[in-house]
Formats: structure tokens, C-alpha cells, sequence
């Protein structure tokens, strides 16, 4: 691959005889690993482990997880391995339950990730700038199923103005995407020494929006998937300076990670290098908010309107008395305690998801079970009505194909493929209409001979 002069430069700077192996690493071949959610499946896959993840693994080849319907049904989460470090840096400095900000979050590596691993009680607000890929992060976050999240699509500043709201904040600033060269074209394309520059005056301004809505004592995680020291150890020093931030003492790590630490200055940095560690280009570091006066934002002025659960619902959630119930336009959820206080907070923000979407309204009549309901681990599958499906099944209903029943059928139902929820189907009769978010089709007509699987 032939790097740009200038980024070689001050790699070169940076690793003196380790440079060419580095230069040689981004001809080798990318790594794909995945994440499996322990909240939906108690299988391991008989792969090799990522080092620093509990659920993390790395897979010997790419398959088609378009084609395996167990990946849309968040199963698991495909997820570059260097980022998942994050997970070390949260086991450190959470031991009880926090609000956790992931500011950057699309699609929801990292959001998913805080999921998996919070202790109970936690909750996590998702939030995209751009609208398109909020979209994506939303569908991300309900296939994962956990109850406890909110997603938006607001800017930092917006954030800003819910002051000492978070425990912690992730952000995985925009960046120059250097560690992404050898996977994407168009990063290694548009490099520049002028784009490094712009980089750098965009994250100090997310970062100086969103500081006044982390704690005092609370925890700002910071990452980008760059290597230069100029959006990251520099941007680091310019959160410590401008805002009297305390770098965390170094985080423990194990020698056969084959972790680099910074390339300049004293505040710790986690950086992921393509020819000693197995994964992408990644670097990060975590800095705590001093402490002072807890001078919290006040709840807005609309109250959220508390409503009783129809009977007919109240059989599909395992404990619905552990969440309150509100109707958004044509949407019935349920929040928990922490939920709702958190969307009376959040007023006047463009939430796209939140807590469990139990239902929607059929065209102003019956409650009809949403989607979001049936990725959900809380959903009661002992209580539910279910089709199960074979592979080909799986793939004509993931593609929003009408379903034929062998047998005369009534009402709604759950289609499962391996016990696993795929959604809801609508029973007519001798056949079945297919309820799967349109948006969310597949759309290819090839289907493979055998399913591919991580397990």
C-alpha cells in the first residue's frame, strides 16, 4: 500500500525500526471478529478469543452474516477487536450503576458493548449526529434487545446542556480514520495533513460541548481509529489543561496483547497497532472530570403520562410490573425508573428509540406487538404463540415474504428460527402476513445452500 509522505513521516518519528513492519502490516490480511451478546445466547463459539474481551472472538474467515439470521437477531455483533478494549477501561472505573453517554455511537459497537457489561440498575443513552446512521444505530441497539437504552440524534451541544447528567461518556471522536486505511479506500484517499487539522478542531469542540453534561468525579472516555498524536495524546493534554481533567493511572493490561502505550506526554494511551496486535488501527485513553459542586439540570416541564399495560400485553413481557408504561404518538412503551426520568430530561431531543416499544396501534384500533418487542430479553417466549421456521423460512421472512401455515391460524405469532426470535407474523387463515420492519428486508434473492454460523 502506498501511505502518504507526510503520514509516514511522523510514523517513522514515532516507531524509529518498527516502521516497516508496521508500513508491511497494511497489506496483510484484515482480521473480522464478532461479539457475542450474553444476554441472548448461553452458546460459545469454538473460535480463538480476543484476549481483551470477555465475549469477544475472532472468526478464521468472513462469512455472509447478511445470510445468518441469527446475526439479525442480535445474537451477536460484528465488531472490529481493538475496540473492544473499551471493555477493560469500563470494568476499571464502574463498580456501581452509572448513566453511561456514548455521544459518537454508530453504529453501536461500543454502545452494545457498555450493555453487555454495566452493572444492573445502569442505564445508556446512545446518540448519532448524522441522521442516516442513527438510523442504523437504532436498528443495532433493538436487535440487542436490552431494555435499558435510549438512542437520539442530537448534537453535542444539545448534550451539553444537560448538565452533571453522566457517569461516563464514550467518545469516539470523528477522526482522520488512519487506522482504517487498509479496509477502507476512501480514508487513505482523502488523508491530509489539512484533514488531520480539521479533525482536530472538530473533536475539541464535541468535546468542549459535551464536558459540562459529564459529573464531577465522572469518567470521559476517549478514542479515536487514528494514529497520528495530534487527535490523540494532544487532544488528551488539551482536555487536562482546559478543563483541570486527571488522567487515570494506567490501566492493567496483559504482555501478550501486545498493547503500544502513548508516543508522547504522560497521560496514558492504549494504541493498537496493526503488526503487533491482531485488529485495526485504535487508540485510547480515559480522563476523570474533577471534583466539585453536583449541580444537576432540572427535569423538564411535560410530564410523561403514566398508562396501564392492555391485559392483553401484560402476558408477553416477563415482569411487566418492573416498568412504567406511556404512549409516544402511535407507540406504547415501557421504561424503567431510570428510563422515564431520563426521557423527562431529554424533552426536547430527537429520540428514535427508547426502552422496550411494546406496541403500535393498528391503524388506530387494537395494540399490534412492535418489533422492538420481539428482540427484546424481556419478551416472555414461554407465553408466546410461535412458528418455527427452517433455514429457507428464516431468509423468506427476513426478506418480508408473506408466510404459507400448514394449518389454520388466528392472531399474532412469533416466527423463531433455532428458538431464537425473528419477529411477528400477522395469521390469516392458511397463511401468515409478514410483519418485519420494511426498511430492514433483505434484499439480495441469493440464499445460500447451508446457513452460515459463528456457533
Amino acid at each position: 500500500m502506498n501511505l502518504p509522505d507526510d503520514f509516514s513521516k511522523e510514523m517513522q518519528q514515532h516507531l524509529g525500526n518498527q516502521y516497516q513492519a508496521f508500513a508491511q502490516a497494511f497489506d496483510a490480511p484484515l482480521p473480522t471478529s464478532i461479539r457475542v451478546n450474553p444476554c441472548k445466547t448461553e452458546h460459545t463459539p469454538s473460535l480463538e478469543r480476543v484476549g481483551w474481551s470477555s465475549n469477544g472472538y475472532y472468526l478464521p474467515e468472513r462469512i455472509p452474516f447478511t445470510f445468518d439470521p441469527l446475526f439479525h437477531a442480535g445474537q451477536y455483533y460484528v465488531q472490529e477487536a481493538s475496540s473492544m478494549f473499551v471493555e477493560q477501561i469500563l470494568k476499571t472505573v464502574v463498580n456501581k450503576p452509572v448513566r453511561l453517554l456514548d455521544l459518537c455511537a454508530a453504529p453501536g459497537g461500543k454502545t452494545t458493548l457498555a450493555l453487555s457489561l454495566l452493572p444492573q440498575g445502569s442505564f445508556v443513552v446512545a446518540n448519532e449526529y448524522v441522521p442516516q446512521r442513527a438510523q442504523i444505530l437504532s436498528e443495532n441497539l433493538i436487535k440487542w434487545g436490552a431494555p435499558n437504552t435510549i438512542v437520539t440524534n442530537n448534537t453535542p451541544a444539545d448534550y451539553g446542556k444537560l448538565r452533571h447528567t453522566f457517569d461516563v461518556i464514550i467518545v469516539d471522536a470523528p477522526c482522520s480514520g488512519e487506522g482504517m486505511f487498509r479496509k477502507d479506500d476512501e480514508a487513505l484517499a482523502q488523508w491530509s495533513l489539512d484533514n488531520v487539522k480539521l479533525c482536530v478542531e472538530r473533536q475539541k469542540e464535541i468535546l468542549t460541548s459535551v464536558w459540562p453534561s459529564l459529573k464531577p468525579g465522572g469518567v470521559l472516555i476517549y478514542s479515536t481509529c487514528t494514529y497520528n498524536t495530534a487527535e490523540n495524546e494532544e487532544i488528551a493534554q488539551y482536555i487536562k489543561e482546559e478543563f483541570l481533567a486527571e488522567p487515570l493511572p494506567p490501566i492493567a493490561t496483559e504482555s501478550e496483547w501486545r498493547i503500544t502505550r502513548e508516543f508522547k506526554g504522560d497521560i496514558p494511551f492504549y494504541r493498537f497497532m496493526p503488526h503487533k496486535t491482531k485488529g485495526e488501527g485504535f487508540t485510547v485513553t480515559a480522563i476523570r472530570k474533577p471534583e466539585g459542586d453536583y449541580i444537576p439540570v432540572k427535569p423538564g416541564k411535560t410530564k410523561i403520562k403514566t398508562i396501564p399495560l392492555p391485559n392483553n400485553l401484560k402476558t408477553l413481557l416477563k415482569e411487566p410490573s418492573k416498568y412504567e408504561y406511556t404512549a409516544i404518538k402511535d407507540k406504547l412503551i415501557a421504561l424503567t425508573p431510570e428510563g422515564k426520568e431520563m426521557m423527562q430530561l431529554m424533552e426536547k431531543f430527537n429520540i428514535l428509540h427508547a426502552g422496550i416499544e411494546i406496541a403500535v396501534t393498528d391503524k388506530g384500533k387494537d395494540f399490534v406487538p412492535h418489533h422492538s418487542l420481539s428482540q427484546s430479553t424481556e419478551l416472555n417466549l414461554e407465553q408466546t404463540p410461535k412458528i418455527e421456521v427452517d433455514y429457507a423460512g428464516a431468509i423468506s421472512y427476513l426478506r418480508r415474504e408473506a408466510m404459507p401455515l400448514s394449518e389454520q391460524q388466528r392472531g399474532i405469532a412469533l416466527v423463531t428460527y433455532r428458538n431464537t426470535p425473528l419477529g411477528w407474523v400477522k395469521c390469516v387463515g392458511n397463511r401468515a402476513n409478514n410483519l418485519y420492519p420494511q426498511e430492514w428486508r433483505i434484499r439480495s434473492e441469493r440464499t445460500p445452500d447451508e446457513a452460515p454460523s459463528i456457533f
